[in-house]
Formats: structure tokens, sequence, C-alpha cells
């Protein structure tokens, strides 16, 4: 093999162990799993990328899975100066594991009863598996997508707190979905956007916690 290929090869894989690559993809099959059999069904979209996913496939039809991809890239190439190249290489990883997910669960039925008529289970349903999901791809070192990389340049950029970062670009989104959704549903949605948030906090915070121990 040409050494220049096999530099490259082994500066690819650099960091990717068996145990990160498996709960990227853990963290990839919940996330994907509750956007999917939740949010799309019920109409309470997220805010970030997700809810900007959610808006492009209901007006334009054209399926997360391909959506996806491009938005994150986008978030990618802006973020990069600020988060460096293990991190951007860790959340391609995410993004293409998210991307393969969205296209498995498009196989199948719905895997879930239709919280429709429950609107506030649903938002909370949803923000939980959103919130675990993407709280373990975080404490691998990536991000689930776009959300993640835009909030953290945001951060770097503005100096803002990472919290207000997320919440900006979430308010954003979610005023931007009441092009089809009613603001009585986007109430819900504030409230799949609290959960998991919280929840991808207190994952981030527990592994920094745990870093610092050991």
């Amino acid at each position: 093999m040409n050494p220049r290929m096999a530099a490259f090869g082994r500066k690819v894989i650099e960091g990717l162990t068996t145990k990160k690559v498996l709960l990227l993809l853990l963290g990839a099959m919940i996330c994907s799993f509750g956007i999917h059999n939740i949010h799309q069904r019920t109409n309470i979209t997220e805010g970030g990328i997700i809810g900007l996913m959610l808006l492009i496939e209901h007006w334009f039809h054209i399926s997360p899975a391909y959506i996806t991809p491009l938005l994150d890239i986008a978030c990618y190439a802006l973020a990069f100066r600020f988060l460096g190249a293990a991190f951007i290489k860790l959340s391609i990883v995410a993004t293409l594991f998210i991307s393969g997910f969205y296209k498995i669960w498009e196989l199948f039925p719905p895997m879930l009863p239709d919280l429709s008529a429950y609107p506030v289970i649903a938002a909370i349903s949803g923000g939980v598996f959103v919130g675990v999901g993407v709280g373990l791809i975080v404490r691998q070192g990536g991000s689930s997508g776009g959300d993640d990389a835009l909030a953290l340049t945001f951060s770097h950029a503005l100096r803002w707190k990472l919290s207000r970062s997320y919440l900006f670009t979430d308010v954003v989104v979610l005023c931007m979905s009441l092009s089809y959704i009613p603001v009585t549903r986007i109430i819900f949605s504030l409230i799949t956007v609290t959960v998991s948030s919280q929840l991808i906090d207190r994952v981030r915070e527990y592994n920094i916690k745990n870093d610092a121990v050991s």
C-alpha cells in the first residue's frame, strides 16, 4: 500500500475506538427512532437542525435521510475552525449513522402508538428519545448533527453560554415552523426542546465529572 494512503488511513481511524463507534451507533439509533416514530407523526418539532429538517420534509417531501447530511455538512464547514478535526470526524460518523437509521425506520410501519391525541406525552417522550440519543453521541466527543456544531460555533464566536446558543437556534427554527404548525402545538415543541436539552446537559456534565475523576 502507498505510504501516504496508509498514513491517511491511520489518521482517519485515529480515535475511533470500537466502544466509541458502538455508542455513536446506539445514540443515532435511539435519536432517529424517536424522531421518526413520534415527532414526525405528531407534528411536534424540535428546534435547531432537527426542526429545520422536519420543516423541509413537510413542505418539500424530501426524506430526512437526504436532508440531514446536507444541513449537517454546512454546519460542520462553519464550525471546523472552532471545533477541530477530531470533533468533526466523530460528528460525521454519527451523522452517517443517523441517516442510515432513518432509511431503516422508513422501511417499517410505525413501531409506537400514535400519540397525536396526547401531545404532552408525545412531547415528553420524544424529548427523552432525542435527549438520550444525542447525549450518548455528545459523550463520545462528537455531535448528533449540525445543531451541536452550530450552537458551539455561536458560543465561541459570540462568547455566549452554550445553553443560550441552543435556545437561540431552537427559537428561530420554531418561529419558522409556525408556517405549518399551529401556535398551540409549538408550545408542545417547546416542551420537547426543554426535555431534550436538559437530558443532553445532564449526560454531558456526568461525562465531564467522570473525566475529571479519572
